[in-house]
């Protein structure tokens, strides 16, 4: 009975870091994740829900004013005949119920650019999320960059400390002097402390990547061939489409109607608003009912401030529009340039890193059949590390470059 406990125990105490596994996620299912469960995306939600509860605000009706004055009889010499200080004889009542009614359109337009205003805040969010899927992208690139430096560091010591004991038993054997026993060594120990950095930068990348994507497991797929949309179009076209999916062009444009909504609304808040209604008035036990009505005079001010302020505000929000469709124009073409001249780099350093990789075996081999020295072995060891390093960097160029398309087109929302 104790033998099955004891197994029992030790399969459970097995399965626990089982149940806290990495979730290895590709740069797509990242995105998936930051949409989700990014920390600084969900509060930014709630602004378009606070702009809808505008619209509510803006349909609400004017509530009716009730109204009351009361009169007493101060002095009992004016008291009528045979009556007391609280009879209805010695007092006058004032009732009254009136409203305001909007006769110009003003709920229309204050509905008209509440609406209008809620649609902003939409594109807003969407752009919000269009910033944070960038970031959270980069945050997954960071993350398999260092981890492909450090699977080069890894690989580079390795190779070195085989040699180094090889080195070690030439030694013994006086093959080589101690010096180059020494020179071996100290690259190798030059690897070790890269190594050591390498690993607490690609531990710090991580904890920024599941900061982003909100997985307190969140690790990289590392096989992710990030091809997930065909760029094809020339540099116009994207141009064009971005105009069509940027939501911050289209924020700029739905700006532009709600400005043209507003100065409707000025132009309607300028109009007086009567306000009208009943009263209900005894005066000494006498019952007298009438009408209330009362309007502005609009000799002074007829809004004219917030007139003028809406028609600037639509030229601001015109001339914003064309400046921010220059900046997507400009922000196109830069990055799809250097999309276009990364992609480049990688297919000619691919060549090279096949190159370096025959030139360090066939070094190798050479020197440890004593056909060559150990500066040529170094020197062949760091061109061949310094190659792979820049391979690396010229692949992350050209997946950052590839991402921030993805994100001045507007196509990252659709990954």
């Amino acid at each position: 009975m104790q033998k099955k406990l004891l197994v029992t125990l030790v399969c459970g105490l097995g399965m626990l870091p089982a149940l806290q596994a990495q979730n290895n996620l590709t740069l797509q299912q990242a995105l998936h994740a930051a949409r989700s469960n990014n920390p600084f995306l969900k509060p930014a939600a709630l602004d378009t829900s606070i702009a809808q509860s505008d619209v509510i605000t803006a349909g609400l009706r004017p509530n009716p004013t009730l109204n009351n004055q009361t009169l007493q009889n101060a002095s009992s010499k004016h008291f009528a005949p045979n009556t007391k200080f609280y009879e209805p004889e010695n007092r006058q009542v004032w009732w009254q119920v009136t409203k305001q009614f909007n006769m110009s359109g003003q709920r229309k337009y204050r509905q008209e650019v509440a609406t209008k205003n809620a649609a902003i805040a939409g594109k807003d969010y969407a752009n919000t999320e269009r910033d944070v899927l960038l970031d959270a992208g980069n945050k997954w690139l960071d993350v398999w960059y260092h981890s492909k430096n450090l699977q080069l560091l890894q690989e580079a010591k390795s190779n070195i400390d085989s040699l180094v004991q090889t080195q070690e038993l030439r030694l013994k054997n006086q093959v080589i002097s101690s010096n180059e026993l020494t020179r071996t060594q100290l690259l190798s120990e030059q690897y070790q402390l890269q190594l050591k950095t390498s690993q607490q930068n690609f531990k710090n990348e991580l904890q920024n990547l599941k900061l982003a994507t909100g997985d307190a497991n969140a690790g990289i797929d590392t096989t992710d061939a990030l091809a997930y949309f065909a760029i094809n179009q020339q540099v116009d076209s994207l141009i064009h489409l971005s105009f069509h999916q940027r939501p911050d062009l289209q924020s700029a444009q739905l700006s532009i109607d709600a400005a043209q909504s507003n100065i409707k609304l000025q132009h309607a808040l300028s109009k007086p608003v009567p306000e009208m209604g009943v009263i209900y008035n005894p005066q000494n036990t006498v019952q007298y009912v009438g009408f209330y009505g009362t309007i502005d005079l609009p000799f002074f001010s007829r809004n004219q401030g917030e007139i003028k302020k809406s028609k600037i505000t639509l030229q601001q929000s015109q001339q914003s529009f064309t400046a921010l469709q220059q900046q997507v124009s400009t922000e196109v073409q830069t990055v799809y340039a250097s999309w276009q001249v990364s992609k480049e780099n990688v297919q000619h350093y691919e060549n090279i890193l096949q190159k370096a990789t025959q030139v360090l075996t066939s070094v190798k081999y050479a020197y440890t059949r004593g056909g060559t020295t150990i500066i040529d072995f170094l020197d062949a060891q760091r061109t061949w590390f310094d190659t792979q390093k820049m391979y690396y960097d010229a692949v992350y160029e050209y997946r950052q470059n590839y991402l921030q398309l993805l994100h001045a087109t507007g196509l990252i929302t659709q990954l």
